[in-house]
């Protein structure tokens, strides 16, 4: 029982308000395969000389790296946009200005 005179009525919950709703970064990009191989080249010529033999095999694997197609890309992730459709129902109605209500 609630002491004499204190209303029963429950204290609403009051959220935080946020101006938007937003996922960061939900496209990763993935990573060259041929930056491994290409670092690789570049470190080979750093240590021994550009025109060095032993350089050959990375060269070949980072042209055949290079001449091989290009995989699909993946479909971009649409969250944000959902996020953004939903938001207003997320929020509630807003109180315009210059109305009375």
């Amino acid at each position: 029982m609630p002491p004499k005179g204190a209303t029963t009525r429950l204290n609403p919950v009051r959220l935080q308000t946020i101006p938007h709703l937003r996922v960061r970064r939900p496209n990763q990009h993935e990573q060259n395969p041929c930056v491994t191989v290409m670092s690789s080249m570049l470190s080979c010529w750093a240590s021994a000389g550009y025109t060095a033999e032993g350089c050959a095999a990375l060269e070949q694997q980072l042209r055949q790296c290079m001449d091989a197609p290009k995989p699909k890309s993946n479909k971009k992730n649409t969250i944000n946009y959902h996020l953004m459709r939903m938001y207003p129902k997320v929020v509630g109605p807003k109180k315009r200005e210059g109305t009375l209500g």
